[in-house]
C-alpha cells in the first residue's frame, strides 16, 4: 500500500480552524504498518465526549463552527479526519478503500487509541455510515446518537437519481474539483478562502483516491460486501434503547428522505423533538453549524 501525507505548509492559515492537530496510529489492513490518522479536539479533557465523523469530500475542517460551541457547553467535541482525507495518511490507490476498513480504522482510533466511553456520535454522510455501524456493534461505548443528513443503506433500495449524478461526476471527473462539490451541497454562499480550506488535503490528483472511492463504496445492491453488516446493525439500532435524535436540513435531496425514516426506525428516537436545520443543504455544518451545535448541546442536556 502506498501512502501520500499532505505537507503541512497545505493548511497554514485555515480560516477559523487553528486546532492543534493531533495524530495516533491504527494498522494498515495489510498488516504492512501502520496508518497515521488525524483529529482535532477541543473543550475539557473531562467532559464528555461528542464525535464528530465527517464524510465525502470533507474532513475536520467542516466542523470548526461548531466545535467552540460545543467546547463552551462543557463537552469535548473530537473530529477525526478519515483515512485519506484532511492530515491523515492518503493510500493512493482506489482499491485500498473499503466500508469495512474505514470502519475498522475510525474503530481503532476512537477506542484502540483514544479509549473514548461515553461518546454521542455526531455522523454526517460517510460520518453517519460509518459511525452508526460503530454504535451497532459496540453500544456499551455510545451514550447517545445525532444523525445529521446521512443514513445507513443496505443496497435493498434504489438511491436517487441525485445521488447516481454525484457518483458518475466523481468516477468521471479527469480532475476532482473537492471546493465545487462543497459548495454545490451548500445552499449559503462559501468565501473564497473557506473553498481553499477544504481543498487543502489535496494538493495534486494523487493524494484524491479517498475522495474519488468513497461514492462505489455505497451499497448499491443487496448483495454489495457491506450489505449484511448494515443489515445486521438496522437490526441493532432499531432496537437499542439509546437517545437518537434526526437533525436534518432542508435542503438536502440525497439524505433529506432518510430523516422520517430513522425517527420511525429508530426505538430511541420515540418522543424526541427532532428539529431541522433551515436554509441548509447538504452540508449542514457549514451552512449552520453553530444552530446544529446548539441542538447538539440541547440534546445532551435533556438526556
Amino acid at each position: 500500500m502506498r501512502i501520500l501525507r499532505t505537507p503541512d505548509e497545505c493548511f497554514a492559515g485555515l480560516p477559523g480552524f487553528d486546532y492543534e492537530p493531533r495524530y495516533a496510529e491504527v494498522p494498515a489492513p495489510d498488516g504492512s504498518g501502520m496508518i497515521r490518522m488525524a483529529y482535532v479536539e477541543d473543550g475539557p479533557a473531562d467532559g464528555q465526549p461528542v464525535l464528530l465523523l465527517h464524510g465525502e469530500p470533507t474532513w475536520s475542517f467542516l466542523y470548526r463552527k461548531m466545535m467552540p460551541v460545543l467546547a463552551d457547553a462543557g463537552l469535548r467535541p473530537i473530529a477525526p479526519d478519515l483515512v485519506g482525507f484532511g492530515r491523515s495518511d492518503k493510500p493512493t490507490d482506489v482499491g485500498d478503500h473499503s466500508y469495512a476498513r474505514h470502519v475498522e480504522w475510525v474503530r481503532s482510533l476512537v477506542f484502540d487509541a483514544l479509549d473514548l466511553r461515553g461518546v454521542t456520535l455526531v455522523g454526517q454522510d460517510w460520518g453517519g455510515l460509518i459511525g452508526l455501524r460503530l454504535v451497532a456493534e459496540h453500544p456499551d461505548r455510545f451514550a447517545r446518537v445525532v444523525a445529521a443528513n446521512t443514513g445507513l443503506p443496505t443496497g435493498d433500495h434504489p438511491m436517487p437519481d441525485v445521488w447516481w449524478a454525484f457518483r458518475n461526476a466523481v468516477e468521471k471527473a479527469e480532475k476532482l474539483d473537492i471546493g465545487r462539490f462543497v459548495t454545490s451541497g451548500c445552499q449559503r454562499p462559501v468565501s473564497d478562502d473557506v473553498v481553499t480550506g477544504y481543498d487543502a488535503p489535496f494538493p495534486e490528483e494523487s493524494f484524491k483516491a479517498g475522495p474519488r472511492a468513497m461514492p462505489t463504496l455505497v451499497p448499491t445492491s443487496p448483495d454489495d460486501p457491506a450489505t449484511e453488516a448494515n443489515r445486521a446493525a438496522w437490526q441493532t439500532l432499531s432496537t437499542l434503547d439509546k437517545p437518537f435524535l434526526c437533525a436534518f436540513s432542508d435542503g438536502d435531496p440525497i439524505t433529506g428522505p432518510m430523516g422520517p425514516i430513522l425517527q420511525r426506525a429508530m426505538a430511541g428516537a420515540a418522543d424526541l423533538d427532532h428539529p431541522t436545520i433551515t436554509d441548509a443543504g447538504h452540508f449542514l455544518q457549514e451552512d449552520d453549524g453553530e444552530q446544529l451545535a446548539a441542538e447538539v448541546v440541547t440534546f445532551i442536556g435533556a438526556t
